[in-house]
């Protein structure tokens, strides 16, 4: 299918591995040119390395919380690509876990600052170019916790919450210039982030990393049906088709990917 994006420019944060990296992998077989972001020190030239073959990409470097790197970034990006017309926020982390009474301030602003603020920088930097071009995508990304709080993250639960509130006011202000803004809800996707959680599990437990998931599924995510955890590449798919001209009337939505998690008809 024809996503219509050809030539366009895309900026994908959290490009380095994971939902990032597989949403620019599907961008680039769309023929958009692609640029993708992470922190330094992490596997940002692996991931160049492997998309190479897809099409047209770069890496820079960037820091989703600081503003100064952020408008560095665009500098960089609109000298070698030109001014983004898609913009990826896959960046995240779990951030502060454990019980509500233990988390502190700094736990709860560090996870803050990077789902939430992050975003928030991110798209700041990146909507006047659309305005100004009368054509935009962004796909922020949220979670399954928007909706359905773990008690034991609670803070990066409150953050993807207060993204798909973002997603919906910013598709309000900004869809009469064409800068259509949506959100994506995955749900226990196979990345480094789940194996992390996943081996904790199995040290704690005692038991084998396959069957740390598996009773992670049947204790704390019966909703998933397919009984497995989802794999980026089916993340990306929803991503790619949300940034295309095939999604040319879908603006303020929020897409679960998530395998029947979120139990209830809320958003």
């Amino acid at each position: 299918m024809d996503l219509g994006i050809k030539g366009r420019i895309a900026l994908v944060s959290g490009g380095d591995s994971g939902m990032g990296r597989e949403s620019a992998r599907l961008l680039l077989e769309a023929g958009a040119r692609v640029a993708i972001t992470d922190r330094a020190g992490g596997t940002l030239s692996d991931s160049l390395d492997d998309l190479k073959s897809a099409g047209e990409v770069i890496a820079v470097e960037a820091d989703v919380t600081s503003t100064d790197s952020i408008t560095a970034l665009f500098d960089a990006v609109k000298t070698q690509l030109g001014a983004p017309d898609i913009l990826v926020n896959a960046a995240g982390v779990t951030g502060a876990t454990g019980d509500f009474l233990e988390v502190d301030d700094a736990g709860w602003l560090e996870t803050l600052d990077i789902n939430l603020m992050g975003a928030v920088r991110m798209c700041r930097a990146a909507i006047p170019a659309m305005r100004a071009n009368k054509w935009g995508r962004i796909v922020l990304f949220s979670s399954e916790d928007a909706v359905q709080p773990y008690v034991d993250e609670l803070a990066y639960c409150a953050s993807k919450a207060a993204i798909q509130n973002l997603t919906k006011g910013l598709s309000k202000a900004y869809g009469c210039d064409n800068v259509l803004v949506n959100v994506v809800m995955p749900a226990f996707i196979a990345t480094p982030m789940t194996d992390k959680m996943m081996e904790k599990r199995a040290d704690e437990k005692g038991v084998g990393f396959d069957e740390a998931i598996e009773s992670f599924l049947e204790e704390e995510r019966p909703g998933m049906t397919l009984k497995r955890r989802g794999r980026a590449d089916e993340v990306a798919a929803a991503v790619a088709f949300l940034c295309s001209e095939r999604a040319s009337f879908i603006n303020g939505a929020a897409l679960r990917v998530d395998s029947g998690s979120v139990q209830t008809m809320a958003m």
